[in-house]
């Protein structure tokens, strides 16, 4: 009971002060260098629109945290009642009174600490997920910001095949009317400039439609989104470390669940309460005739225990599952981490096996240009080395996004906890 007391106080004298707000451990500026996307977070971050329920979900809450907390103080009440009365042959008489009431009911139970550990932890959960969708914000700009620089990439690699094709058929003209050449051979390299060219389409639509959707994490409309000319080499991250567990505890969406289900038990304490009496101590002080008076009455429910086990099941199963949702955000932090570190690995290997082929793809395609000027190969064979140059260099360029994609995978997984992540720290 002295402890309560105590807290009381404490709480008056600190002028029902708040948690404060925890500082910032994303560090993205850290990470995502690139000047254009740094801008381009810098925006979302300002005008996201989720972004900006979560943060109303917070004053929301901090609001609820102090009303519970001033429910602690006593109520103070001031009333004027006046009385005037006449008998018969006599003088009218008057009574006035000005009475300042005060109440404070006391939870015999714990009530009143339980209600305000609940509002104190949803206050952080809050604050948590505020956190984790600034975070998801965050790798949503990054992954939409390289994954058009991507686009871009292919887009020049797809124009440059454009190009070729279409110098090719003209070739291919010029060498039938010559007589070294068959309409078989016109109409195939006629169909591969046309198929290039439907492919430029469809990555004119897919830049398009990503640029939409950077948009709408923006926040506002844009003519264009500027960018940078080329693909951005691999994040600062360490893929290659062993991150423990522990360090997952970090996530804001982890400690989001975990208060969460602070407040569930809490709220289980608080429904457990109403099984016990409440004391409520009423105080009254007439300023005119100065009289004071207190009153202390101990109350006990007798007709609410139906109702009360009732509310203490909802609540225990309530409890029950904060609990099982806070055991699935471990068991999917733990897995997003275990994926995002083999995207990575698998991605850098693809990488070193593309940049071959690739390499491979163009010597077989000079060789087989050499060979048809020679009469030694058709012209089906340099299509085909042709094609096979154009996919391997468009499938390195995916693999190059596949690998920032990780990264960014890998830097969400984390938190935004680079303490162990960045390859300074190797």
């Amino acid at each position: 009971m002295n402890r309560k007391i105590a807290f009381i106080v404490s709480m008056l004298l600190c002028g029902l002060a708040l948690k404060a707000q925890p500082a910032d451990t994303l560090r993205w500026r850290e990470v995502f260098t690139n000047p254009q996307l740094m801008q381009l977070i810098d925006t979302a971050l300002t005008h996201n629109t989720d972004l900006r329920v979560a943060s109303l979900h917070v004053e929301q809450a901090d609001a609820q945290l102090r009303m519970t907390r001033l429910s602690l103080l006593p109520t103070v009440s001031v009333g004027g009642e006046g009385n005037v009365a006449k008998a018969k042959g006599s003088a009218a008489t008057s009574e006035y009174s000005l009475p300042v009431r005060l109440q404070w009911e006391v939870s015999l139970s714990g009530r009143f600490f339980a209600e305000n550990k609940a509002a104190e932890s949803l206050l952080w959960s809050a604050e948590e997920t505020e956190r984790a969708v600034r975070l998801q914000v965050v790798t949503a700009v990054a992954s939409q910001y390289y994954t058009l620089l991507m686009l871009d990439e292919q887009l020049a690699i797809t124009r440059e095949g454009v190009e070729n094709a279409r110098r090719t058929v003209e070739v291919m003209e010029a060498l039938k009317e010559a007589g070294m050449q068959n309409e078989a051979a016109v109409a195939q390299a006629r169909t591969a400039w046309l198929s290039a060219a439907a492919s430029e389409k469809t990555l004119l639509l897919q830049i398009g439609m990503a640029e939409s959707a950077l948009m709408l994490l923006l926040g506002q409309q844009r003519e264009n989104i500027v960018r940078g000319a080329a693909a951005a080499s691999a994040l600062p991250l360490d893929y290659t470390a062993a991150y423990p567990l522990e360090s997952l505890s970090e996530r804001p969406d982890v400690k989001a669940s975990e208060y969460a289900l602070a407040a569930s038990l809490a709220q289980v304490d608080i429904a457990r309460s109403a099984f016990y009496p409440t004391l409520s101590i009423t105080a009254s002080l007439n300023w005119l005739d100065m009289l004071t008076e207190a009153v202390a009455s101990l109350v006990q429910p007798l007709f609410n225990a139906g109702r009360n086990k009732g509310n203490l099941r909802i609540a225990k199963a309530a409890y029950e599952e904060s609990l099982a949702s806070f055991t699935q955000t471990l068991l999917v932090a733990s897995t997003e981490l275990r994926d995002a570190l083999s995207a990575c690995t698998f991605s850098s290997e693809r990488i070193a096996l593309r940049e071959l082929e690739v390499e491979a793809a163009g010597k077989a395609c000079e060789a087989s240009e050499a060979l048809m000027q020679s009469g030694s190969a058709t012209y089906l064979e340099v299509l085909t080395a042709q094609s096979a140059l154009l996919q391997s260099r468009l499938s390195l360029s995916a693999d190059r996004l596949d690998l920032l994609q990780g990264q960014i995978n890998l830097y969400k997984a984390l938190g935004g906890n680079l303490l162990l992540s960045l390859q300074e720290n190797r």
